[in-house]
């Protein structure tokens, strides 16, 4: 009796040392799936059960039992996270619940352009298939309110950089990271000013800052360029730049820029108002939120492009008026 006894633990034990290498060997296994990659959504509260059985329909040939008993067994399975992930071919059960556990989420991402307008941000963020698209359809003022700014003009007041987001993720959170990001490098800029800069306010700035940007055809002479309209603040000049009027003329705006357009009053037109727009124009960037701030020495009162991206400054309007004959006309 005690033999067998003995020899029913020895078996007993071996099929547990099996089992036990077995579901070790399991765990480290791809598991098959019909395509390169899966999207897998886990939504919050999913309990670990929901989360196996979600994995297998998203496609994955597995057990779902076996996958729940693998997040239990592991004691990982109160970590794993919602949230949108993309499976690669060849995970294995371990990997799988590594990438739960740590939220390693499939990223995406949307770049919105220095000098873009409001309009254009809206258009590319509409653009992204794997972006929830809460604002579509709303008015700009609907949409400010959506991001915490109501009653707020919503030129300007986004940073315009690369952003990541998760599939599925809506297009007010990346409009809200770049509203705080153009908070949070205004106020840097503006802590930089120097005497030179005639902005009394960050507003100012950022309505200055714009302008440069949308100016600027290189880098170099974002500087030059503020000099030339910080100057002319400071003279009482009138601004007289283009994009200005450009903007003011909305989606009448062709391409062409007449003189007749110049003539025409809006509350943009820096031809036929003093001093600064009451709004940006504009998305500046970080080089052009500091040139505002931090215009070149000099006394620059006009510019014209060289037609290479740069451009020729001048104080006087003689020495303007050759160089508009020499670059623009070719005299």
């Amino acid at each position: 009796m005690r033999r067998f006894l003995l020899t029913v633990f020895m078996v007993a034990a071996l099929s547990v040392l099996a089992a036990g290498g077995w579901a070790l060997w399991w765990v480290y296994q791809p598991m098959r799936m019909p395509a390169a990659t899966l999207d897998l959504s886990i939504e919050p509260g999913t309990l670990p059960r929901g989360v196996a059985q979600a994995v297998a329909d998203a496609g994955v040939n597995v057990n779902p039992d076996l996958l729940y008993l693998w997040f239990r067994v592991s004691g990982q399975d109160r970590a794993i996270k919602a949230g949108s992930y993309e499976l690669e071919a060849g995970i294995t059960p371990h990997r799988l619940l590594s990438k739960l556990a740590r939220g390693e989420e499939a990223l995406r991402a949307v770049t919105l352009v220095e000098g873009w307008t409001f309009r254009q941000f809206r258009a590319a963020l509409g653009k992204e298939d794997q972006l929830k698209p809460d604002t579509r359809g709303l008015t700009d003022d609907a949409v400010m309110t959506l991001v915490g700014l109501p009653g707020r003009h919503p030129e300007g007041r986004f940073f315009p950089d690369t952003y990541t987001y998760a599939k599925g993720s809506s297009d007010v959170a990346v409009l809200k990271r770049a509203q705080r990001a153009m908070d949070k490098r205004l106020a840097a800029a503006w802590a930089l000013r120097t005497p030179q800069a005639m902005a009394k306010t960050p507003e100012q700035a950022l309505i200055l800052a714009s302008i440069v940007e949308k100016e600027t055809g290189k880098g170099a002479d974002r500087p030059l360029i503020s000099a030339v309209f910080n100057n002319r603040l400071r003279v009482g000049m009138p601004l007289q730049t283009d994009p200005t009027v450009i903007y003011g003329m909305g989606e009448a705006f062709n391409g062409n820029l007449r003189k007749v357009d110049l003539q025409t009053d809006t509350p943009w037109n820096t031809y036929t108002r003093p001093g600064l727009p009451p709004t940006p124009i504009a998305m500046p960037g970080k080089a052009s939120l500091l040139a505002a701030v931090q215009p070149a020495g000099g006394k620059a009162l006009y510019f014209v492009a060289r037609g290479d991206g740069s451009s020729h400054f001048s104080e006087s309007l003689d020495e303007h008026n050759r160089a508009v004959n020499k670059y623009q006309r070719g005299q």
